[in-house]
């Protein structure tokens, strides 16, 4: 059987009927690349990799970080050209020599991290470099009427609750993700390409996404789905392409694709448990919080995690999760309340206090509240134990290349070395850097603020796995995560946070989806 047939259920299909009422043939495609090749000093980052786009059908990107997804995607949007290769556009050969051509041929892309100018209108960010213009005494000027018009009726379009003069600086993550696609289709997008477009919103906020995918199915543009949530692939999806080390392994029916088959074919190995559970081998109470309190933000929480237990703490964006981890970590000051470790009361009043009682926090957005991408992999994880290196000033350099040499080995960090600077490193050897550094410093508890955002589906399980380890050496670990059956795969308890309170405390065996979301959602409660 073929590494295709094996992620397929060895099932075959040429055609695939989605619930639009579009049909997805073999025909026509809009968008075809062939033999795509390209080099980078010392990586061969696409091998030869082909890929076809049809209209009116959704078509996932799968790969590792570092599979080659976000070059090809590059090169389609004309930031970076091919060494070798074609592209064609209804079947003719094109060169796409910068972003201005791509989209004159109808391709857009919406990258993770978004391109919107916070200073400016929503109007002024859809139409940016083709705003429309009338003749006045003088020249032209901005014809401001026609300008909110145009916008209001693509917001209309896109489902998107915003007005058009508003700032974009005052928008939500969902509404920016929304001007971003109005933006596209004011361009008159055929081929659209989205890049991890889910990271950051909520389940609501991803159903209207869809919606709006389904929409614009109907109208006939071909999409470029890129995400390490396989789930959404399996709702989304008609056909999936999936990179390893930048070659095409296969592209397969969803219909006829599997779980399992599409990690195999991305990593190129089972994952037998994707959650590594630690063994419930509980200790005494590490990290206890009593009455936290702060105006407008957190009330009156209270929680407690044992030495060698896992806590996943779950809600809606906004709940107030991130809050409460800068405010046990000190980041953030609090009102009221009372933090304990291994029983003493604890006075943190800064991220240094917190290191020295034992605390390590891993932040939500890794690039930018935890991680300086220009220094290397060694300069990092050293960072909060410089003075045990030598001096915080002048610390010892071959002491931080033996601590930042052991964590790479022992974590399996990829990098040609403890030199290399971690901004060239992939989201999860990125994330595993992170977690060096608040190992390095020996914790007593670990707080993990989305701990497997943005990176791939083997990095996921080797954090799963790292994750299970800590805890049976006796870590304590307060884990906050948007994704539920991370919550569920890898909690022994479920903290649900509402508004800025703590609403329900389910054990493992009486934790489901429908009772986070219903105890996330006020809709009910799951558990007292």
């Amino acid at each position: 059987m073929t590494e295709r047939q094996a992620a397929a259920g060895g099932a075959e299909a040429s055609t695939v009927s989605v619930d639009s009422g579009v049909e997805a043939t073999a025909a026509s495609p809009l968008l075809e690349a062939r033999g795509i090749d390209k080099r980078f000093p010392g990586v061969h980052a696409l091998d030869h990799v082909s890929l076809t786009v049809r209209g009116g059908e959704v078509l996932a990107l799968l790969g590792e970080n570092g599979a080659g997804k976000s070059t090809l995607m590059k090169i389609l949007s004309g930031a970076i050209q091919p060494d070798e290769g074609e592209i064609l556009i209804d079947g003719r050969p094109v060169t796409i020599g910068g972003p201005a051509r791509a989209q004159a041929l109808g391709i857009g892309i919406i990258y993770q991290e978004l391109s919107l100018i916070d200073a400016l209108s929503v109007g002024e960010n859809v139409f940016l470099g083709n705003l429309p213009c009338r003749s006045a005494s003088g020249g032209w000027r901005v014809d401001w009427p026609e300008l909110w018009r145009r916008t209001a009726a693509l917001i209309e379009r896109v489902g998107a609750a915003v007005r058009p003069r508003t700032l974009v600086r005052d928008l939500s993550v969902a509404q920016k993700q929304m001007v971003e696609i109005a933006r596209a289709l004011a361009r008159n997008v055929r081929i659209l390409i989205l890049d991890e477009p889910t990271s950051s919103l909520t389940s609501r906020e991803t159903a209207t996404l869809f919606e709006i995918i389904a929409g614009l199915r109907q109208e006939g543009v071909g999409i470029v789905y890129i995400s390490h949530r396989l789930e959404e692939v399996f709702t989304i999806a008609q056909r999936v392409t999936t990179l390893r080390d930048g070659q095409v392994v296969g592209t397969v029916p969803i219909a006829a694709a599997t779980h399992d088959g599409l990690v195999r074919m991305m990593v190129g190995r089972d994952l037998s448990r994707f959650f590594a559970q630690a063994r419930p081998a509980m200790g005494p109470v590490r990290l206890e919080v009593r009455g936290l309190c702060r105006e407008g933000v957190l009330r009156d929480i209270s929680l407690a995690v044992r030495g060698g237990e896992v806590v996943g703490m779950a809600g809606l964006v906004g709940a107030g999760r991130t809050e409460l981890a800068r405010c046990l970590f000190g980041a953030d000051p609090y009102d009221a309340g009372e933090v304990l470790l291994d029983g003493e009361p604890a006075r943190i009043r800064s991220p240094r206090d917190a290191v020295r009682a034992g605390l390590g926090l891993v932040p939500e957005d890794r690039k930018l509240q935890a991680l300086i991408l220009r220094m290397a992999v060694r300069e990092n994880i050293s960072l909060p134990v410089l003075d045990r290196l030598g001096s915080p000033v002048f610390p010892s350099r071959a002491r931080e290349r033996a601590l930042a040499g052991g964590f790479v080995e022992s974590l399996r960090i990829r990098t040609p070395s403890a030199e290399q600077p971690v901004g060239a490193l992939s989201g999860g050897n990125q994330q595993k850097v992170v977690i060096a550094r608040w190992l390095s410093t020996d914790p007593k508890v670990l707080i993990l603020d989305e701990p497997t955002r943005g990176i791939d589906v083997g990095a996921k399980a080797e954090v799963h796995a790292l994750i299970a380890k800590l805890a049976e050496d006796g870590v304590a670990i307060l884990m906050i995560s948007s994704e539920l059956p991370e919550i569920l795969g890898m909690s022994h308890r479920v903290l649900v946070m509402r508004e800025g309170r703590i609403v329900a405390d389910i054990p493992r065996a009486e934790a489901t989806e429908a009772g986070i979301v219903a105890a996330a959602t006020g809709q009910g409660v799951a558990a007292e």
